[in-house]
């Protein structure tokens, strides 16, 4: 079985060594073994649960629930419903999420189009309720039926 560094795992996944460190130290790598001088050695096996911990990690996912999911993870088969029930309630958060998301970035285009507008007439006036400063929503109306 193939052996991996500390370093040869931080390029791998893109991240530092102090980071890896971090997690091992916070207990996301209760897996990792050490040599015989205490550095920390991988394996193929343990690639498999790199590579859940920067999927967690990248959906925003706190430290501490990643620890005790990979704690149940080395436990073994005694905690699969557990672990599944973390996918379950991770998956849900996750869509909320790209919801929330999705809703930012449909606003955001809708600004970016207003400015758009606004910058080629030289003003922003020409979007205002008469003698406001409040957008007429005829505007928002017509930039979602020209985008849907």
């Amino acid at each position: 079985m193939k052996k991996y560094t500390i370093g040869e795992i931080a390029a791998k996944y893109h991240v530092s060594v102090p980071t890896l460190r971090y997690y091992d130290d916070a207990g996301l790598l209760p897996f990792v073994k050490r040599n015989a001088n205490g550095q920390r050695v991988f394996t193929d096996d343990d690639l498999g649960y790199l590579e859940v911990i920067d999927c967690l990690k990248r959906s925003a996912i706190p430290l501490r629930d990643i620890r005790t999911f990979m704690e149940w993870c080395v436990q073994g088969d005694a905690t699969l419903p557990q672990r599944y029930q973390f996918m379950i309630d991770q998956e849900q958060a996750l869509e909320q999420r790209i919801q929330v998301l999705q809703a930012n970035l449909a606003f955001l285009r809708w600004k970016k189009w207003y400015y758009a507008h606004a910058n080629e007439a030289g003003t922003e006036q020409l979007f205002f309720l008469p003698n406001t400063t409040q957008v007429d929503p005829k505007w928002r109306a017509q930039y979602l039926a020209d985008h849907d």
